[in-house]
This record gives structure tokens, sequence and C-alpha cells, in this order.
């Protein structure tokens, strides 16, 4: 495997931490207004995620930062192809930030609703527009000569729309699953009963989604030149029926493992159906494609980096592995700090 295509697997492989770790936290604050019944009930809700959601972002900022230092081309052309919608993700991210850091310094009934408004939106935008940007990458965007020819509106498309609505679905469903583990009580049986409810609305926009994908995209090119990467998309489908079955059985962290398995083999069919593309372009293909290799850094580059990673990440994945053993433990009156 050569550097880029080492890089090219990295890559990929941050965004899926990323959907997995921010996903829980993103779905739980989305369902914040349907389960949460009184001020005890939102209060656990946010300290659900609240000791972990800025280290959860940790792996954006790691999988922002890999795309600019190992592919500088493919950062150039996506963070201007997506500079207004990146902007809407960066506000979201924002005012979902200032709602976990001041709610519990509100001083009326009134700032602490604006708060929860600021958790929903935030959490909801950020989880549809992330569907939606890279749902348009899998189908293909208009570049030509490095630029993209179309504007914000164009992404809006049916297709990036569905994206939208397969990532909600999925964090939604991923979020119910950490508040059973983590809540008890009426939250903890509204938490259980919303995960059973998400379960086939997910199911159905995965189909969806993958039917679409077909006739939409050149993902499946690759699958069907090399079938036996189909096992990829078979593992999303397996964890995510074990979810299903794990959740009715009450086994919520195994649940919760299976449903991150299904966010991760969802993330690398994707990028393998990619692959050797990063950003596809639907004007001369050929031509316009930003391809991995095309876009990566000088050798020297990527070989400092790998160091860097192979020596810091272990202390980064102990730190974060510490940090939800921590808080693993079920939410109660007594810990609230949020």
């Amino acid at each position: 495997m050569t550097l880029e295509a080492l890089w090219f697997f990295i890559w990929g492989l941050l965004w899926a931490v990323y959907f997995i770790t921010d996903g829980f936290d993103l779905g739980a604050g989305t369902l914040l207004p349907f389960l949460a019944k009184d001020e005890s009930q939102k209060r656990m809700i946010y300290n659900a995620g609240g000791p972990l959601w800025d280290g959860n972002e940790v792996w954006l900022v790691t999988a922002g930062g890999v795309t600019f230092a190992a592919f500088p081309k493919a950062y150039a052309v996506m963070f201007s192809s997506f500079y207004t919608a990146f902007f809407l993700l960066l506000i979201a991210l924002i005012i979902r930030g200032i709602s976990f850091e001041f709610r519990s310094k509100a001083d009326s009934a009134g700032h602490k609703k604006f708060c929860d408004t600021c958790h929903f939106v935030g959490s909801a935008l950020v989880a549809i527009l992330l569907g939606v940007a890279f749902a348009n990458i899998f189908r293909g965007l208009p570049i030509e000569n490095g630029v993209n020819q179309a504007g914000l509106f164009a992404l809006l498309n049916p297709y990036g729309l569905c994206g939208g609505v397969l990532f909600l679905a999925l964090f939604l469903t991923h979020g119910a699953i950490w508040l059973a583990i983590r809540t008890e009580g009426d939250l903890h049986d509204r938490a259980v009963k919303t995960a059973k409810i998400l379960w086939p609305v997910l199911l159905v926009a995965a189909v969806a989604f993958l039917v679409y994908t077909w006739f939409e995209t050149a993902l499946f090119k690759n699958y069907t030149a090399h079938p036996a990467l189909f096992i990829v998309p078979a593992i999303a489908v397996a964890a995510l029926l074990a979810s299903r079955l794990f959740v009715g059985r009450q086994h919520y962290w195994k649940a919760w493992f299976a449903s991150a398995i299904t966010i991760a083999a969802t993330t690398f069919f994707a990028i393998i159906g990619l692959f050797p593309a990063m950003l596809p372009s639907t004007i001369d293909p050929q031509k316009n494609s930003i391809t991995y290799i095309a876009a990566a850094s000088t050798p020297l580059t990527l070989k400092v980096m790998l160091i860097v990673v192979v020596c810091l990440l272990p202390f980064v994945i102990g730190y974060q592995l510490w940090a939800y053993s921590l808080f693993s433990k079920k939410v109660e009156s007594g810990d609230l700090i949020y």
C-alpha cells in the first residue's frame, strides 16, 4: 500500500470515528424536546453527553486537519465548494456548544428554553448538513479545473437531501440507544421505545439511500469489479440487525457498539466506492475528478505526519477510552452538572 493510499484510508477512518462519537450526542440533542418531559430529564439528556461532546468533536477537527495536511488540493476544492454549507455547520456547532456551556448558568426559564432551542437546532442541523455534504460528494460535483461550478442550492438536490435524512436517522437511533444506556426511570423507558421506533425508519432510509445510490452515483463500480468488497455493506446490514436484536434483549451497550459498527461500515462503503477519487466530478470525470494521488502532499510530508500519528494517536485513544469508562454509568440526579 502506498503512503497516499494509506492516508486515504486514515482519512476515511477519522470521519467514521467522528460520526460514531459525535453522532450519539447529536442524536440525543435532537431528541431533547421529544423525550424530556421536565427540567430534571432535560438536564439528564445534557449530562448524558455533556462530559464527552467536546472531546468527540476533536475527531472532526482531526479529520479536517488531515484533509488539509495530507490532501491540500482536495481540502481547497472541498471547502470552497461547501463554503456556505460549512459556514452554517460552524454556526450550528457554535450554538450547540453555547447551549452546553451556558444552560446551567441560565437564571430564567426563558433563557433555558433558548439554550434548549439552540441545542436542538444545532444538533439536528449538523447531522443534516453532514449528510447533504457527503451525499453530494458521493454523487459528484460539477468540478472543472478545480472549481465547483454550482452554488449552495444545487446541493439541495433529492439525493443530497436523502443523505441528510439517512445521517439524521443514523444519529437519532445512535443517540436513543446512548440515552437508554445513560438514563434511568421514565426517561430510560422512552429512550428505549424511541430506539425501537426509529430502527425501522433507519432501515427504510438506508434501503432507499442504497437503491438511490445505485442509480445516482458510481459508488458501486468498485464493488461490481471486486465482489469480495460487498462484505463491507454486508457488515453494515448485519450490525444494523444486531442493534435491534440487542435493544430488544435489553443489552444496550452491545446495541450501541452494533450501531457504531453500522455507522463505520456505512462510511467505509462510501469511501471504498469513491476510491481512487476524493471528489468525483460530473464534468468529464476522468479529467476533472480530484483523486487521492493528485490531491496528496509530498511523500516527506506524509511520512512525517504518519510518524506523528503513530506516536500520538495511542494517547488520544487512551484518553478518550478513559473518559468513556469514567462516564459510562447511569446519570443520577446528584451528578447533574449541565
